[in-house]
């Protein structure tokens, strides 16, 4: 357990006063060598206005700006010169759901922090009887005269509507994941404009995309299971933005490998007439450049390209202009990675591929929760070290669960090198047909938004049945719609009531604590959207304190850290062999009660020893990409299972009284003992690429583990043929370890003379460490009774 040090203290800043006044307060980190400045900050008067206390502190709780929270420029993959922040305190009111606004505002709250978060300064409970009302000043710089002023959100939750200068902007915003804008320029008054802001958010009592939210107490408080505190109003920054009056909207970039290229489609507004030009280059050299139509893809030659990979994720410089005939009208600057993703077959297996190469893909659940912010992180630099921490830990993939993060977060996934895997925030219950809509439609933008992200490899549409509907349809239209990447119909199909839509690319099995059995089919590879969930409560670091739960409670770290390897290695000895080609781990941190996180919930703990856990996965990846030899026995053959552990080197596993042992077996011993003590090798029963073992002496019984203990028993079922059936994994000295086909990760072990189903880091007297591998070791010899 490694408690995790302070981020070092920020550069002072000299105080704002006009906002317009240009000042540097953050540099985006660069994009592939082009660095994004940060320009005209919109301050608000400096207020008498305190956070509320959290009820767990991150490094970066007390190091959040009252009047300048996340300054970082919000859109890194369409980035401007000129923008001006408008996140910080806000004037704030709390009405019934269906008043007008109010008279007066009598607090304050810091956006883009939800109501509900101590670092918002409210921490309060918002249910569907209640509206949130928003407002504050700005004055538009003079230097952006002749400009249209665009008025951005990254996202709020749920029902938005904005007024500048007491005229609304635009249509009601619908959707808590996807960011919207407003072209405010004719509600502008030339002089100080106000504008207002009303949210109205039903959580989980409406029908609309909730993910995990849950209208529970703000404050920690027992219960809540899987579920967590909603988050409700302004939660992703809120900025302006000049631009001309024809301008550029969006860059969908496609990396093309095949060909050398990079497909591209820019979208804009009032752009009839008008070209684009791209140009992709790499640390200021250009490498290629095309002209053609706005809202039509066409190709920039990207010859013999750096490929984007989690090991080397190189990112090209793309800066995107339009033209209205030989002048330039508007300029962005954006980043690409090429790299390509999409399924074959790999030694007979169907697996996904990432630049035409089988890597497994191992990562963790990540649910992006804050003890402080809740939907927010408190700085870019914590909703960077979620990030980071994954890549100590040795994993090349994140699950983003049921949660669309901003846009930075992306860009952090991008340029560290982690593929990701990004759900549909789902619905409380089965929608209606007016729910369907909205959800598809907020579905269907936050594709846009987020389709250029390299390291984004595959949709996630429904999670274990949750708010399903027409799951075979949506994933059909997912794919058609970024044909690009792969999709998961639904993750978790044998869980919890969930139905397979029967298509996609994956099928993914929701396994604890796992990691189970999932197998490819023809069409689909197989995945394990979901394992793990090892608990470990670290004393001073638990939400709720006594109220946390887990799938299974470790009862140390020696305990949870042995656990966690032994299930990677089965992942990679057992599993992968046998066709698993991704499986992410439940979770990164603890959140609120659940304590199963790697890290506790404020980040202040590494519970796991973080080489051991990278060198498992490393073990994993790299065992992906140069496959050993499979390891086989000889079928319809008698042998004897011989221990390999120093000093009993003379036992062997035999049966008596219909359970097994080991016992000593030599040249002198009775024509009984050696009977008991050899076995027929014969297909697996519940799978013919593991085996099962026959007894010589009883036809029809087989070595069979119940309830950890190892038996000769006949039987019939699904169960008992997985009991029945091994896995071989190769030993030391060219022995021979037998995992249980239903428990990867658990082997056959002689202990004080038992045969025992034995688990590295389980608690058990029979997981004892002490000579783990040795006593899970066998020598498969020649038989003793022929």
């Amino acid at each position: 357990m490694r408690r995790v040090p302070a981020p070092p203290l920020p550069v002072p800043r000299p105080g704002l006063r006009a906002w317009w006044v240009t000042t540097v307060l953050a540099v985006l980190a660069l994009l592939a060598g082009t660095a994004l400045t940060v320009s005209g900050t919109a301050a608000a008067t400096p207020r008498a206005w305190t956070p509320e206390p959290a009820p767990m502190t991150t490094p970066w709780t007390d190091r959040v700006p009252v009047d300048n929270p996340l300054p970082e420029y919000p859109r890194p993959q369409l980035t401007r010169p000129d923008w001006a922040n408008l996140n910080g305190i806000w004037d704030f009111a709390v009405t019934s759901a269906d008043a007008g606004r109010p008279a007066s505002f009598t607090e304050q709250i810091r956006v883009p922090f939800v109501a509900e978060s101590a670092l918002s300064g409210i921490q309060r409970r918002i249910t569907r009887n209640d509206k949130l009302w928003y407002k504050r000043t700005f004055t538009v710089p003079s230097n952006w005269n002749g400009r249209r002023v665009q008025l951005n959100f990254g996202a709020s939750d749920w029902r938005t509507t904005v007024w500048v200068n007491d005229r609304q902007a635009g249509a009601t915003h619908s959707g808590g994941y996807d960011s919207f804008s407003y072209d405010i320029t004719d509600l502008l008054n030339g002089g100080t404009n106000t504008v207002v802001v009303s949210v109205w958010d039903p959580t989980q009592t409406g029908s609309q995309a909730v993910g995990k939210q849950r209208l529970n107490e703000v404050t920690p408080h027992p219960g809540g299971g899987i579920f967590y505190t909603a988050a409700s109003g302004i939660w992703q920054t809120v900025w302006l933005e000049p631009t001309a009056a024809a301008h550029i909207t969006r860059l969908d970039m496609v990396p093309d490998l095949g060909n050398n290229r990079l497909k591209v489609t820019v979208r804009g507004s009032g752009t009839n007439g008008h070209q684009a030009r791209v140009t992709v280059s790499n640390g200021g050299t250009t490498v290629g450049t095309a002209t053609g139509p706005v809202g039509v893809e066409f190709a920039v030659a990207v010859p013999d390209p750096h490929r984007w990979t989690p090991d080397d994720p190189f990112l090209y410089d793309v800066k995107a202009e339009l033209l209205s005939g030989g002048t330039v009208v508007d300029s962005v600057g954006s980043y690409t990675g090429m790299r390509s993703i999409g399924l074959a077959r790999v030694d007979g297996v169907l697996r996904p591929v990432l630049n035409r190469e089988f890597v497994f893909q191992t990562g963790t659940l990540d649910q992006g929760y804050w003890p402080d912010g809740i939907y927010t992180a408190p700085t870019d630099a914590a909703l960077r070290y979620d990030l980071q921490k994954h890549k100590d830990l040795g994993f090349n993939m994140v699950r983003k669960h049921i949660k669309v993060e901003p846009q930075r977060w992306f860009y952090w996934a991008d340029r560290l090198g982690l593929l990701v895997w990004q759900d549909m925030p789902s619905m409380e219950r089965t929608p209606d047909a007016a729910a369907r809509t909205q959800w598809e439609a907020e579905y269907d933008r936050v594709i846009d938004q987020h389709r250029s992200s390299p390291s984004l490899v595959m949709w996630v549409d429904q999670n274990e049945g949750w708010g399903q509907y027409d799951q075979a349809r949506i994933a059909d239209e997912v794919k058609a719609y970024d044909p690009s990447r792969l999709v998961d119909n639904m993750s978790g199909v044998n869980c919890c009531g969930a139905v397979d839509g029967g298509n996609g690319d994956v099928v993914d099995h929701h396994v604890y604590v796992g990691p189970g059995t999932t197998v490819p089919s023809a069409t689909r590879a197989a995945v394990l959207g979901e394992y793990g969930g090892l608990g470990f409560k670290v004393s001073g670091h638990e939400w709720y304190p006594g109220g946390g739960f887990s799938y299974e409670d470790q009862p140390d770290l020696a305990h949870l850290n042995n656990r966690f390897v032994g299930l990677l290695d089965g992942i990679r000895e057992v599993r992968m062999p046998r066709g698993l080609s991704a499986a992410v781990y439940t979770e990164i941190t603890d959140v609120e009660n659940e304590a199963n996180g790697l890290l506790t919930y404020d980040r202040q703990v590494v519970k796991v020893d973080e080489a051991g856990v990278r060198a498992a996965n490393r073990a994993l990846i790299d065992a992906s990409r140069s496959p050993a030899a499979p390891v086989t026995l000889p079928t319809g053959q008698y042998k004897s299972l011989r221990v390999t552990t120093p000093g009993h080197t003379d036992r062997y596993a035999r049966h008596q009284d219909g359970a097994v042992f080991t016992a000593v077996v030599a040249g002198g011993s009775g024509a009984l003992l050696k009977s008991d003590a050899t076995w027929r090798i014969v297909p697996g029963l519940a799978d013919s690429t593991c085996y099962s073992f026959e007894s010589r002496n009883y036809p029809g019984e087989y070595l069979r583990h119940r309830d950890h203990r190892v038996y000769k028993e006949g039987g019939s079922g699904d169960l008992f043929r997985a009991d029945a059936t091994f896995c071989p994994v190769r030993g030391t000295d060219g022995g021979v370890r037998l995992s249980a086909y239903n428990f990867p990760g658990q082997y056959l072990r002689h202990y004080n003379a038992e045969l025992w189903l034995a688990t590295p880091g389980g608690t058990h007297t029979w997981d004892s460490p002490a000579l783990f591998t040795q006593d899970t070791t066998w020598a498969v010899d020649a038989p003793w009774a022929p």
